[in-house]
């Protein structure tokens, strides 16, 4: 079930993903679960316990993908919650306690630009301004919601609370070499890994390529590309941190046209807080003040996004700022984290301007 012919895309709340929820909510009554699909648009499928209405142990992952995903991704801890609890039935085995197959909402954050959507519903940590966000094609989140017969104003009815859940358990594959490098078949979590997400804008200046001499040039993408490989730089230097650079926007994109603006994105993921100071938020800074700069900072902000800009050319500021605790994320993954502690959206520490020495966080 994808979106797209040709390779696995399966964004949340599109047509392969509903599809997908509603093959695998089949497979959950098949097996004897009673099924729901709660405010956020999280799949669960309950095995009562021998107290009607107790704590359960919560099993799975999710269904949505990244672009041209792995087919186990998510997908594999989802199926296999489901293989056990068809195990347990076909054995009569009862257990002293509820079990809950729960398949998240749109964890990945493809879509809307926020990951770990439905997770953070369940955990009650959600702010609601997220239902703002649109996608690439101009539909908001809410809109998406209610598109899926889901009611977006009702959001925060998807929270359970603590005493409601005994725990989280979650099989994920590891996206990552480790594990075949060391000849491993298994490997635990070791670290509850935390990821933020920014884009970076950088202003420049267009310009005819044939007529606009070499000193004189505003190329926004030749700054692009010295931010780039600082932060690849500083990611090399720092113990336990991957930095991935995922996706350039450049304008206006001609053959014959010096880019004058670019946008990119910034992964950075790590089980430790990523140290605070210059460094990996200092780098784009840095290589602006470099090109040209006053150190004058400004700032903007929409709902769950945040922008800075600087008065230099080129101009950088960073969008969407967002640390969210995970679990299992070795490798770049998206797994949820445990159910028993809520995962909180996190903003980072503030940094100083590589140019005045403002904080700007």
């Amino acid at each position: 079930m994808s979106d797209e012919p040709d390779r696995l895309v399966r964004l949340a709340f599109g047509p392969a993903w509903r599809e997908a929820v509603e093959r695998v909510r089949g497979w959950m009554g098949a097996a004897g679960l009673a099924t729901r699909i709660d405010a956020a648009g999280n799949l669960l499928g309950r095995r009562e316990g021998p107290r009607p209405g107790g704590p359960a142990l919560l099993l799975g992952s999710h269904l949505d993908t990244v672009i041209d995903a792995g087919r186990f991704d998510g997908t594999l801890g989802v199926l296999l919650a489901l293989a056990l609890v068809e195990r347990l039935r076909e054995r009569g085995r009862a257990l002293p306690f509820a079990l809950e197959v729960v398949a998240f909402a749109d964890e990945e954050g493809v879509r809307f630009g926020t990951g770990l959507l439905g997770s953070r519903a369940m955990a009650g940590t959600l702010d609601p301004a997220v239902l703002g966000l649109v996608d690439r094609h101009g539909t908001s989140l809410a809109r998406a919601l209610w598109a899926c017969g889901l009611e977006p104003e009702a959001l925060a009815r998807a929270a359970r609370r603590p005493e409601e859940i005994l725990g989280y358990l979650e099989v994920h594959i590891e996206q990552g070499p480790v594990l075949e490098r060391e000849g491993l078949a298994l490997g635990p979590v070791e670290a509850i890994a935390g990821a933020e997400r920014s884009t970076v804008e950088v202003l420049g200046e267009a310009g005819h390529a044939g007529t606009v001499p070499m000193e004189a040039r505003k190329d926004a993408l030749a700054a692009a590309a010295e931010m780039v490989l600082a932060v690849e730089r500083v990611a090399r230097g720092a113990e336990g941190v991957v930095a991935t650079v995922g996706r350039l926007e450049v304008e206006p994109g001609a053959v014959n046209t010096v880019p004058g603006r670019v946008r990119f994105t910034i992964d950075l993921r790590s089980g430790e807080e990523l140290p605070p100071g210059p460094g990996f938020r200092a780098a784009p800074r840095r290589v602006c003040a470099r090109s040209r700069g006053d150190g004058e900072w400004g700032s903007r902000s929409r709902p769950g996004r945040s922008s800075r800009r600087c008065a230099a050319t080129p101009v950088c500021s960073r969008r969407s700022r967002r640390r969210s605790r995970r679990a299992g994320d070795r490798s770049g993954g998206s797994s949820p984290g445990p159910a028993t502690t809520p995962r909180r959206s996190r903003r980072s520490r503030p940094w100083p301007c590589s140019s005045c020495g403002v904080a700007a966080g």
